[in-house]
């Protein structure tokens, strides 16, 4: 199997399970939103964002620098998980101290306390499941991690109707997280151990610190970057209160399940660049400017279309009870373009070991993420949060692709941008001329999209020859 194939394949089994978590979790969120209420639904995503942040603590970039070394070097996989568990276990530890402390200073409401603190517990387990899954990706045999994805959608799909038709308080929603994460953990333990490795648990204090010295930048990078992104949910509950973070959540949690796109190839590509780095720095670059293409192409029509369906996808998706969320989503839908490319800058910089000059990005990327919220969240709310959101991602993108061009290669945006503009364009006017049943103006612009782009001829031979590389049969010029 060729790289191109296994790019492919492991995108694809990924992505195919990211699509079935997708359509799943669409429908459980659907049911527990519209079930708690704006305020109920603000109190249990304020809990998952306080808690996404503190267990990011847990991991310190272990999982990262895992895939990217055990890559590698196969022989070194035993050593790597054992020794990182019982490090992630050890900050378990100290990051549910810390929220320990952070709610009994800052949360007086009983209630969502203990859901913090449920769902806190159900993040460690998930961090401590990465080490597993971590391997997974490191072999590039992405199929056990879809597995356990999908896995965990059926459950949750499951459990949360369950919850709704027994009339299940909001505790019970954040208990569905805890016990469905320890089930996924116990699936990625035994498929390790069964078709991978078994990891050598050891106190090895100098690899420890070899370990978190090499881990520490992406480490910090990602806590700056898991604030910068968390934080405007945070900052709502406490300043404009549930039912506006219910509000903001909503439109958000469409823009997460987006990520999976960029996110699910990043992940597949992590590897491969790694290899790539000290293998072929040219086969490096080209694989890099074709994802930068490809996922530039995918974000632009994304965000155009979004835009100018918001009121449709809110309705058909929350109903009534979230109208107001439209316009939060049609602000907060121009992340996804940048957030698209960000990934694969992301993926890029991390695989030829410049992981620790993001850091710097990150914490300014924090300080203006912060700094703007507070500026705007007491005068325009969600609204404010949303504005602050893009221009963050869009600092972000700038900061990391100055990076990446100067150790690299450069990008010329102009080139890579301006047909998916055109071809957004041409079919954002179908959008605003046809008015019919959305699924099926979404499918009709689609087919217009991808046909602008082949007039505009967009797709050169190196594009076909990946194509060919893909399948595997000789396509007509």
């Amino acid at each position: 199997m060729n790289t191109a194939q296994k790019i492919v394949k492991n995108t694809t089994v990924l992505l195919i399970s990211q699509v079935l978590s997708f359509l799943l979790a669409f429908f459980y969120t659907i049911y527990y939103a519209n079930y708690l209420g704006a305020a109920g639904f603000g109190i249990l995503s304020a809990a998952i964002a306080l808690a996404g942040i503190l267990t990011i603590f847990t991991d310190l970039g272990l999982s990262a620098l895992t895939v990217r070394e055990v890559a590698r070097d196969k022989a070194i996989a035993s050593k790597y998980m054992g020794n990182t568990t019982i490090i992630k276990l050890i900050f378990s530890a100290i990051t549910f101290l810390a929220t320990f402390i952070i709610v009994q200073l800052f949360v007086q409401d009983q209630q969502s306390a203990i859901v913090i603190y449920i769902i806190t517990i159900a993040f460690i387990l998930n961090v401590i499941s990465g080490t597993f899954s971590a391997v997974f990706q490191a072999y590039e045999e992405m199929e056990y991690q879809s597995v356990a994805t999908v896995l965990n959608s059926i459950l949750m799909f499951a459990a949360v109707y369950i919850a709704i038709f027994y009339n299940a308080n909001i505790m019970a929603f954040a208990m569905i997280y805890l016990i469905i994460n320890f089930i996924i953990l116990l699936f990625n333990v035994i498929i390790c151990l069964w078709k991978f490795v078994v990891p050598k648990f050891e106190v090895d204090f100098q690899f420890w610190k070899a370990l978190i010295m090499e881990a520490y930048p992406l480490a910090i990078a990602s806590i700056f970057a898991l604030i910068a992104f968390k934080i405007d949910t945070i900052m709502l509950a406490f300043i404009s209160g549930d039912v506006a973070t219910g509000l903001y959540s909503a439109a958000y949690k469409l823009l997460e399940a987006l990520m999976f796109i960029p996110s699910v190839y990043a992940t597949a590509l992590l590897p491969v660049f790694s290899k790539f780095h000290v293998s072929s720095q040219d086969s490096l670059q080209f694989s890099y400017y074709k994802s930068f293409k490809y996922l530039s192409m995918l974000g632009i029509p994304i965000a155009v279309g979004t835009t100018l369906l918001a009121d449709q996808i809110i309705t058909f998706i929350y109903r009534n009870g979230y109208t107001e969320a439209t316009v939060i989503l049609q602000i907060l839908i121009w992340a996804i373009p940048i957030i698209f490319v960000s990934y694969v800058l992301g993926a890029s910089i991390t695989s030829i070991n410049r992981q620790h000059e993001t850091v710097r990005i990150s914490f300014l990327c924090m300080l203006l993420n912060v700094g703007l919220n507070l500026l705007l969240i007491p005068t325009y709310g969600y609204l404010g949060a949303a504005i602050v959101t893009v221009i963050t991602e869009l600092a972000l993108f700038i900061f990391y692709f100055h990076l990446i061009s100067k150790y690299l290669c450069k990008i010329k945006l102009r080139e890579v941008l301006m047909k998916p503009l055109i071809a957004s364009l041409v079919m954002a006017l179908f959008i605003i001329l046809v008015k019919t049943n959305l699924f099926v103006v979404i499918a009709i612009a689609t087919i217009i999209y991808f046909a602008v782009l082949i007039l505009l001829k967009s797709f050169s031979e190196d594009d076909k020859e990946i194509f060919r590389q893909i399948t595997g049969k000789y396509l007509n010029k």
